[in-house]
C-alpha cells in the first residue's frame, strides 16, 4: 500500500526505541521512520516513503524478505556520516564504493545524476539529525547539488553539509566550484558550522574521490 505512492497511521508512542522489541506494525514503522527509510507527517500522524530511491529499496527488500540488509545498511550509512562529520575524505569515499556495490548496485552508474541517486540513499543516517536534503537549492550563483540543514536540537553538535558532485573531473574542482559561486553564502544564517564537499566520480578508474574542508565564515 505504501509503495504505491498511500500513507499509513502509525503510532510512534509505544516504540522501545530497540531493534529487538518489535511487537506490532507500529514498531516496525517507527524505526523505519527513525532509520530515514520512511517520512512522518507530525500533524497527521502517518508515515510515508518520502522518495523514488527508497521506495525501490523498499520493493527490493520486500521481494527477497531481506530486513536484516537494511539494517547493515543503515550501519553502513551511519559510519559515512561519521566519515562525513570527522571530515575524513578518504573514509567516505571508500563507504560510497561499498555502499553503492552492495546496495545500489542497480543503479547503474553513467552520469552525474545517477551518482546523485545513491549520494541520496547513502546519507540516509543522516535524516535522524537533518531535514530532508535540498537538491538543487538555489545560491546567488547557481544550484547546489545537495545541502543537509541540521534539525534546531541538533544544530549546535552537527554542521551543515553543503554537498557538491562531479562526474570524470575532480573533487578538487568540485570544492573548488562550492567556493566559487558561494555556496554556504545562502544557508549560513540558518545554521552553526558547514562543511564543504567534494566528490567526484571517474569512470575510468571506477573510484571515487572526496575533500571536505571547514568553512570558514566571515
Amino acid at each position: 500500500m505504501m509503495l504505491s505512492g498511500e500513507r499509513v497511521k502509525v503510532n510512534a508512542i509505544s516504540f522501545k526505541n530497540d531493534m529487538v522489541s518489535f511487537r506490532n506494525k507500529d514498531d516496525v514503522l517507527t524505526v523505519l521512520i527513525h532509520m530515514g527509510y520512511l517520512g512522518y507527517s507530525g500533524a497527521s500522524r502517518m508515515a510515508f516513503v518520502p522518495n523514488e530511491e527508497i521506495r525501490q529499496e523498499l520493493i527490493r527488500a520486500t521481494r527477497r524478505k531481506r530486513w536484516n540488509e537494511m539494517l547493515l545498511f543503515q550501519q553502513e550509512s551511519e559510519l559515512l556520516l561519521d566519515a562525513t562529520l570527522d571530515m575524513d575524505g578518504e573514509a567516505v569515499a571508500e563507504r560510497i564504493e561499498k555502499i553503492h556495490e552492495e546496495y545500489a548496485s542497480t543503479i547503474q552508474y553513467n552520469n552525474e545524476n545517477s551518482l546523485s541517486s545513491v549520494l541520496a540513499l547513502a546519507y540516509l543516517s543522516a535524516m535522524q539529525y537533518y531535514f530532508k536534503p535540498v537538491r538543487e537549492l538555489p545560491t546567488g550563483r547557481g544550484f547546489a547539488d545537495f545541502v543537509f540543514i541540521p534539525k534546531p536540537e541538533y544544530k549546535s553538535d552537527y554542521p551543515a553539509l553543503v554537498v557538491e558532485l562531479k562526474w570524470n573531473k575532480s573533487a578538487v574542482s568540485a570544492l573548488q566550484q562550492i567556493k566559487d559561486r558561494k555556496y554556504p553564502d545562502s544557508i549560513q544564517d540558518y545554521t552553526g558550522d558547514i562543511l564543504l564537499v567534494g566528490i567526484n566520480y571517474s569512470k575510468k578508474d571506477k573510484k571515487h574521490e572526496c575533500v571536505i574542508e571547514a568553512y570558514k565564515k566571515k
